[in-house]
């Protein structure tokens, strides 16, 4: 029995195949992870859906939501509109569309096996573990429920950037949704950065990579997350990216908890610059 995480596949279906194939992933016994953005921008995010959807249904297999899971969900119960670049409609005009949104709304936002905590993009410095915990339960528990639509409808936005213990009701979401689903930079004081997609090395003032805060509180924990394609695939101590850009042409990657060992195969997609 061996356990995967994958990173972002962004509706890349051939490559999804292509990975499990190589780590010979047998349902019956191994577990799959993945960090999130299933779908969006890539050929088949309907196929992609619809094979990780099948695992779940096995008991093989889980995913945390991401930045672009949570916008087909908001499409799909028209909160949002698509851009320019998003090939959502090809899961919305999909005759099993809701059941597919239906099971990809109910996906938890933190997924915990052992000393491992899998999100899609960040944690904030403030949080510790069983804060993470905690807060990853309240919004599941939201986009649960029958008042889910209620919910949905104001979640996106980028106001309040900064998290307080104190904050409740819309504002207390957002920024619980936006650091699990969009992190990248923030302070030493959980304020987030919006704006700056680029590696690293591109830091604003004043800001770091959520993953590289002295005093971060979840650092005793091994943290796996995706999102940041311009980053691509990184290991630190305590933190794996596994975003190694397969929509950009980059590669797919697996990491085995098991042993730490990392498997990829390469992208199908035409070569090109990370956006998002």
């Amino acid at each position: 029995m061996s356990t995967y995480v994958i990173g972002d596949v962004q509706g890349c279906a051939d490559e999804l195949d292509a990975l499990l194939a190589l780590v010979r992933f047998n349902a019956a016994v191994d577990r799959v992870y993945f960090v999130g953005d299933l779908v969006n921008r890539g050929p088949d995010s309907a196929g992609v859906l619809r094979r990780v959807k099948a695992l779940a249904d096995q008991g093989a297999a889980d995913s945390v939501l991401g930045n672009h899971d949570f916008f087909l969900v908001m499409a799909h119960e028209g909160f949002s509109q698509l851009h320019p670049g998003d090939t959502l409609d090809q899961v919305l005009s999909q005759p099993d569309a809701s059941v597919l949104i239906d099971w990809l709304r109910r996906r938890p936002l933190l997924i915990e096996d052992g000393d491992t905590l899998m999100i899609h993009a960040g944690l904030l410095p403030a949080w510790s573990r069983a804060d993470a915990h905690t807060l990853a339960r309240e919004i599941e528990h939201a986009l649960r429920s029958p008042k889910y639509r209620d919910f949905l409808q104001y979640l996106f936005g980028n106001e309040p950037a900064t998290w307080h213990d104190s904050l409740a009701g819309l504002a207390r979401h957002r920024v619980i949704v936006n650091a699990f689903a969009r992190l990248r930079f923030c302070t030493a004081f959980s304020e987030i950065e919006f704006r700056e997609k680029r590696d690293a090395n591109f830091a604003p003032s004043g800001f770091s990579p959520w993953y590289a805060l002295p005093g971060r509180r979840s650092a005793g924990s091994h943290v796996v997350a995706g999102h940041w394609s311009s980053e691509g695939l990184r290991r630190y101590p305590g933190v794996t990216l596994l975003d190694s850009g397969c929509l950009w042409g980059g590669a797919l990657t697996a990491l085995r908890l098991d042993d730490g060992t990392l498997f990829q195969v390469p992208s199908r997609q035409p070569l090109s610059l990370a956006t998002d």
